[in-house]
């Protein structure tokens, strides 16, 4: 599976970009837009939410538990410093998806009992959306995670993030992730359905097992 994190630093407008990204096929759409104001947010999803309900996708927001709420948007993904998966859960609802970043295995550990969705395990590579402090995980730092997470029977989605480039998809996909999040490489191409197709190409391959993940 691929997720698509909006980029606010692309010349592209975050509008355009998720138009383009659904156009190439995406259906996963995490939108972060961390300096906007509620209000910017609240236009931008009024553009897209249609777009992604058409092609039933999901529509997550950046951490903003309240506005996903009152915006009545699929779900949240939380940074693991922000508000905690349980009161996100209690209040968005059981039917909302509930991501979380994580870059150790500690991290994981400390949500595998929490009722979440996904976790997104990076950054793989250094980029401007991952807190800076973290360790760069690179492919083999993400091989570790996911073949603990094996060992330890945590069954929870987790997907690859953090400056991911198309080549680097089938080495992450191999690795035992479920699927991949991308932000710079859609946001910042010149042709953003172009690169959405482009990465889904890729991904084909993998989609059976991501789907029975």
């Amino acid at each position: 599976m691929l997720q698509f994190i909006t980029n606010d630093k692309s010349p592209v407008p975050v509008a355009e970009q998720v138009k383009g990204f659904i156009q190439g096929g995406g259906r996963w759409v995490q939108l972060r837009m961390d300096n906007a104001s509620d209000e910017e947010i609240s236009k931008v999803v009024e553009e897209i939410k249609p777009l992604c309900m058409e092609v039933q996708g999901f529509l997550l927001l950046h951490n903003r538990v309240e506005l996903a709420k009152t915006l009545d948007v699929g779900g949240v993904h939380l940074e693991k410093s922000g508000i905690l998966p349980s009161k996100a859960r209690l209040d968005l609802g059981p039917a909302a998806v509930i991501g979380i970043s994580a870059n150790t295995l500690d991290d994981v550990k400390a949500v595998r009992s929490l009722d979440v969705d996904y976790v997104a395990i990076g950054p793989f590579r250094e980029g401007y959306l991952f807190d800076h402090s973290a360790p760069v995980l690179g492919l083999n730092g993400i091989k570790e995670i996911d073949a603990e997470m094996q060992r330890l029977e945590i069954n929870l989605a987790h997907v690859a993030a953090g400056g991911i480039k198309k080549e680097d998809v089938e080495a992450l996909m191999k690795s035992g992730v479920n699927g991949i999040a991308v932000s710079d490489a859609i946001a910042m191409a010149e042709d953003v359905k172009k690169e959405t197709e482009a990465f889904l190409e890729i991904l084909k391959p993998f989609e059976k097992f991501s789907n029975e993940a």
